[in-house]
């Protein structure tokens, strides 16, 4: 079920991002995508602190990228990790030329 729902979730235009609202890393995650324009409905955060799955998700986030932890950020269908992978990208202008690629920004 977790597996299912998590690609139900992941798009190639889209980037989705899987939170616990309380958690430091998960807001920093969302302050630096919160500076990009995303194109309506091309990002999606949801948090799964109020899933029933929530504990689900994590394994199955452990068993799909290695890491159980959120938050788990796909840009597009690849995972491309947590907080300490965006800050790099985001830093270096990679991030902006992965959202640009996959057709996620307002022009």
């Amino acid at each position: 079920m977790a597996e299912n729902f998590v690609l139900s979730k992941v798009k190639p235009s889209k980037v989705t991002m899987f939170q616990k609202a309380t958690c430091p890393y998960c807001v920093r995650a969302k302050t630096i995508l919160s500076k990009y324009r995303f194109k309506e409905g091309h990002l999606e955060i949801i948090d799964i602190n109020g899933l029933d799955c929530g504990s689900d998700l994590q394994d199955y986030f452990l068993r799909s990228t290695g890491e159980r932890t959120v938050p788990r950020i796909y840009i597009g269908e690849k995972c491309i990790g947590g907080c300490s992978d965006l800050v790099p990208l985001d830093s270096s202008g990679e991030l902006e030329k992965m959202l640009h690629n996959i057709g996620a920004l307002q022009d």
